[in-house]
């Protein structure tokens, strides 16, 4: 079950910064240009990722990457560390861990 639901964060103002498409669980979504796949993510639901041993829902801890907690899955099977690397045209990214 994918975290759309709810955002965990919301934009309280947009700069003018241009779009960037990319899918989010296999659907379409929208992000700015400079935002983190952390921030580009949490702005369309409410987690990153899924806990591996409990399978809680996860968003993130340091926001530095540090501590490991932010790692996201492409739909490719990459795992990329969502603070520090930036939303890029067409990404497929999955919350839920395992690849399509």
């Amino acid at each position: 079950m994918s975290g759309f639901a709810k955002p965990l964060l919301y934009r309280v103002a947009e700069s003018g910064r241009a779009p960037v498409a990319f899918t989010l669980d296999g659907r379409p979504a929208r992000a700015l240009a400079g935002d983190t796949v952390l921030t580009a993510v949490l702005t369309q639901c409410g987690q990153l990722r899924r806990n591996e041993f409990s399978g809680a829902p996860r968003a993130g801890f340091c926001m530095m990457g540090a501590c490991q907690d932010c790692w996201i899955l492409t739909a490719d099977g990459a795992r990329l560390r969502a603070c520090s690397t930036f939303i890029e045209p067409g990404m497929a990214l999955l919350t839920g861990g395992e690849p399509a």
